[in-house]
């Protein structure tokens, strides 16, 4: 396993952007996502059921797309890095993309996980910053809004 590039307290300044972890969701995608998660609703994957259809198509699990935050914040801060709280909203539904074949994407959009960092400090001996955090579609919307706080080693408690 390849360590990651930790990081650390000292490095973060509010305002800084967390580095943007681009996703893709396809049919194929969702049905793995349903078996691992147990969440076999059908508007994930059948577009003739009544919430597809009255969508306008199958859309990407809501639980998906909060992992792909999760993702975002544990892959920036490193494997000693701690995520200590987290939370989002679902404000608007995404639709995966339709598969030219089994393995080819052949229409559809990527969706970009972006963060800001809006606060650090020092709470109980805990280097901690705060995240806003969120999913845009490829038009710019932000269809998943959320937070996280994290935990982060310090240079000056390592010495």
């Amino acid at each position: 396993m390849t360590e990651r590039k930790q990081l650390y307290w000292e490095d973060v300044e509010v305002g800084s952007q967390v580095p943007t972890l681009p996703k893709i969701a396809t049919t194929m995608m969702l049905v793995k996502w349903a078996g691992a998660s147990g969440d076999f609703n059908p508007h994930h994957y059948d577009d003739q059921s009544p919430m597809a259809m009255a969508t306008g198509g199958i859309i990407v699990h809501g639980a998906l797309k909060r992992q792909w935050l999760i993702q975002l914040m544990t892959d920036w801060i490193g494997d000693r890095g701690w995520l200590k709280k987290f939370s989002c909203q679902y404000r608007r539904l995404d639709f995966p993309r339709r598969m030219a074949n089994f393995t080819e994407p052949m229409d559809g959009e990527t969706w970009l996980c972006k963060g800001t960092v809006t606060n650090k400090y020092v709470e109980d001996g805990q280097h901690l910053v705060d995240c806003e955090i969120w999913v845009e579609n490829g038009r710019g919307e932000k269809t998943v809004l959320g937070n996280a706080t994290v935990i982060l080693p310090s240079r000056n408690t390592e010495k």
